[in-house]
């Protein structure tokens, strides 16, 4: 089996070649850091959107969805303090040119180390983030020597900060266009609706506003795939609530995230909880959940308790008042929130990364192996592969007859090229939980050979109970 970072190079293959992630732009060589979904990507991107979406705005009776635009009053990024607090340490090497961002470089260095002198050094580094001492940062670097990779030397500039918001032009006329940005969250969009929502919706405390959409962070060094992009998308969930209730409610959704990644098939053993040292300038209370990634353990989500920050700051830079009557107590106030916010990206490099397997199937009699993707039915992206034994003796009609009762209830897939082993293994490769053999004793008695992914067994059933097999294990 591959080493942790050779995985991490053939999960990246396997999902150009199998058509689920491609460089954008990739005949004109690309664009760093930005990825386009192929046809299976996105299939597994939307089931994984949509499974979160339902975990959040169907199962819970006191959450709704929204749609926020990416565009916004630029005042907005003011109030919300991404204007002047938005922006990360960052380092250039002389003698390359090359920028680095701090912490990036750090870490990079300490996963060379052993893991006591590792851990030393990134403890180190988040207490001089805390302090923002960049004085401090520069000489933590020079201290342990750390070069740049490519010009090998230490002769770094001063730390300093860098501002990751995209902005861009809105009007038509250059003259009279203003400056805006690309949001760099979906919070915000959130946040302006609240009363909106809150209102139109008859909503009452306490209660949670979700949404799905894209964000744009100009990382300097964006890296490792699609786990830190400059175009992605996040699935964020804010949760209002009455003062003084935030840490009671931090805990709920701390434990309750937890349990929706587990609900995804997760090794249990590659999740674990990563407690904020410096926390955002609007938190009181601040986690990661980090997956055991084969580049490490990373962060997937984030559960911050914000405060009242947000409403706070809407408040007083709108002049409009955003607060709430609570009948219960008879009071007005402005609500605090507890934020869950999970990378989309991020949440299918995790699934891609706990799916894949190579295995080596040799016997005594002859070599072989396979690569399979062992997605949860409930995200795979193809759910049944259909496959008549042969194109002739009316095989192919009977399959087709299958695949129209099937195909209104979930994706399938239909093939009749090349030997059954062959179909058999492509399936593997983008995760296809079954595939249905149609061969002549169907013709006779009705019955089908149904194979399994994971275990490679096969059966004989009902062609009739084929769709029923599948919906079962979709909705496990």
């Amino acid at each position: 089996m591959a080493t942790d970072q050779n995985k991490f190079q053939a999960i990246i293959s396997h999902c150009k070649e199998y058509g689920f992630i491609f460089q954008s732009s990739e005949i004109y060589d690309g664009l760093s850091a930005v990825y386009d979904y192929g046809q299976y990507g996105a299939q597994l991107k939307k089931n994984i959107r949509d499974y979160w979406w339902k975990s959040m705005t169907q199962m819970h009776e006191n959450i709704v969805g929204i749609d926020a635009a990416i565009f916004m009053h630029p005042t907005t990024w003011k109030a919300s303090g991404h204007v002047d607090n938005f922006s990360d340490p960052m380092i250039d090497n002389k003698d390359s040119n090359k920028r680095y961002r701090v912490d990036h470089l750090i870490e990079g260095f300490a996963e060379t180390l052993e893991a006591d002198a590792a851990a030393a050094l990134i403890a180190q580094m988040e207490e001089l983030l805390k302090e923002n001492d960049f004085a401090g940062l520069k000489k933590l670097i020079e201290d342990n020597k750390i070069k740049c990779a490519v010009s090998g030397t230490v002769n770094w500039t001063d730390v300093r900060q860098f501002n990751l918001m995209f902005s861009t032009q809105l009007g038509s006329v250059s003259e009279e266009a203003s400056e805006i940005y690309l949001r760099p969250e979906t919070a915000q969009g959130i946040f302006v609706n609240f009363l909106n929502v809150q209102k139109t919706g008859r909503m009452k405390i306490p209660f949670g506003i979700a949404q799905v959409g894209k964000a744009f962070r100009n990382e300097i060094v964006a890296r490792q795939f699609v786990f830190r992009m400059r175009e992605f998308e996040q699935m964020e969930m804010q949760f209002f609530i009455r003062p003084g209730t935030q840490k009671e409610w931090y805990a709920y959704w701390k434990e309750e995230r937890m349990k929706w990644h587990k609900s995804l098939g997760l090794n249990p053993a590659n999740l674990q909880y990563h407690d904020h040292v410096k926390l955002a300038h609007y938190a009181d209370a601040a986690v990661d959940i980090e997956y055991n990634f084969p580049i490490g353990f990373k962060e997937v989500e984030g559960i911050h308790s914000r405060t009242d920050f947000d409403l706070s700051q809407h408040q007083q830079y709108s002049g409009k008042k955003l607060q709430y009557f609570d009948p219960e107590i008879n009071q007005n106030y402005i609500p605090y929130v507890v934020e869950t916010s999970i990378g989309l990206d991020r949440c299918c490099l995790m699934i891609l990364s706990e799916a894949y397997e190579e295995q080596d199937l040799s016997t005594a009699e002859k070599q072989d192996s396979r690569v399979v993707l062992k997605f949860p039915a409930k995200l795979a992206p193809i759910k049944l592969a259909v496959l008549p034994l042969t194109k002739k003796d009316g095989l192919p009609e009977i399959a087709r007859e299958l695949m129209a009762e099937c195909k209104q209830h979930f994706y399938c897939y239909y093939e009749e090229k090349d030997s059954i082993g062959k179909r058999y293994r492509r399936q593997d490769a983008i995760g296809t939980p079954f595939c249905v053999t149609i061969d002549h004793q169907t013709k006779e008695d009705g019955t089908v050979t149904i194979r399994h992914r994971d275990s490679m067994a096969q059966e004989r059933v009902p062609m009739a109970q084929v769709k029923e097999i599948v919906m079962k294990k979709i909705m496990e």
